[in-house]
């Protein structure tokens, strides 16, 4: 009887074994992912919940026992809300730990340099797997959504590339744009060079921005700034066409016409003293270190060469001769061939 009882033993210790050994390479076995699959893991989701997407997407079979296995873990706590990105190769257990990484794909949305931040709204708003919650609200209400200071919208956020998850707010990326901006600027307000003229950190965003949408090279950042901060100074107008423009709006047609540097409006620095009352565009670190570091030169004008750089001049007089010679090379360059 003894003998039973002992093969008895033994032939259960064996199937335990087996049953082990196979439940292990069950979890080892490569999934049958033949491209790569999105799973979206929604929050609150549970092990039961995911193992049958699992089961539906790449075929896992005996969804129940791993689940089983999944909490015997304690692996059902330690799921990470996201879209996960299942490669050839995964195996059931390599697929749960890519799940619990919580390393989910990444959307990228990019707020760009010297555009508005209306521009940057629409941008957000066009992106895809984003929760959509301020679209229709007023630039004021966004502000308030923000928690800002500011008391326009127009140069609150900072261009730069940010990078979401699925299911992410619209007003999360915004925090972190209007976040990011208030720490650069307030880094580049700590190292300013002395005796500048404006009497706060914004007023810099605000030339900051001036500065954003005159360069067209960056090594002309600086020079293009002390050029204005002379000017400021000098107690000298402006006189910076993208303020006007900015001042036109929507009605701007590609052309700054007499009538438009003749008419006041808070952005025409051709009509009015100092500064305009609010940035024109988002300005990134490159323009905020220029508006707080000008060069030390002696230029007060500068048009455009048609290359993407400028003319410098100290005099009106060299100003009015570089003018004369960019229409000259203009009317040279459109005129037909004979």
């Amino acid at each position: 009887m003894l003998r039973y009882v002992l093969l008895l033993v033994a032939v259960t210790g064996l199937a335990t074994v087996g049953a082990y050994m196979e439940f292990e390479a069950y979890l080892d076995r490569p999934l049958p992912i033949t491209s790569t699959v999105l799973l979206d893991v929604r929050p609150g989701s549970g092990m039961s919940q995911v193992a049958q997407q699992l089961a539906e997407q790449v075929s896992l079979t005996r969804p129940r026992l791993f689940t089983l296995w999944a909490r015997y873990r304690g692996y059902d706590t330690r799921l990470r809300a996201g879209e996960y990105e299942l490669v050839t190769g995964m195996s059931p257990r390599t697929a749960l730990a890519h799940l619990m990484s919580g390393r989910s794909v990444q959307y990228p949305v990019t707020f760009i340099e010297g555009t508005t931040s209306r521009q940057a709204l629409e941008a957000l708003w066009q992106s895809s797997k984003l929760e959509v919650t301020l679209q229709g609200r007023s630039d004021e209400e966004i502000l308030a959504a923000l928690q800002s200071t500011f008391t326009s919208l127009e140069g609150a956020l900072y261009p730069d590339t940010y990078f979401y998850t699925s299911g992410d707010t619209d007003l999360s990326i915004l925090r972190r744009a209007a976040e990011r901006l208030n720490d650069v600027l307030a880094e580049e307000w700590e190292s300013r060079a002395p005796d500048l003229p404006y009497t706060d950190p914004y007023e810099a965003l605000i030339m900051a921005s001036i500065i954003e949408k005159e360069s067209g090279l960056n090594s002309e950042r600086e020079q293009i700034a002390g050029v204005f901060v002379r000017r400021l100074q000098m107690g000298m107008r402006l006189q910076s066409d993208p303020t006007v423009i900015y001042g036109i709006g929507s009605s701007y047609d590609g052309n700054i016409r007499r009538v438009d540097l003749d008419t006041a409006t808070p952005y025409n620095t051709y009509r009015i003293d100092g500064l305009p009352p609010t940035p024109i565009a988002m300005a990134g670190r490159d323009a905020l270190h220029a508006a707080l570091h000008p060069s030390n030169d002696t230029f007060l004008y500068f048009v455009a060469r048609g290359d993407g750089g400028h003319q410098f001049s100290n005099t009106l007089e060299e100003h009015n001769a570089a003018v004369r010679q960019f229409l000259l090379n203009r009317a040279s360059s459109s005129s037909p061939n004979p």
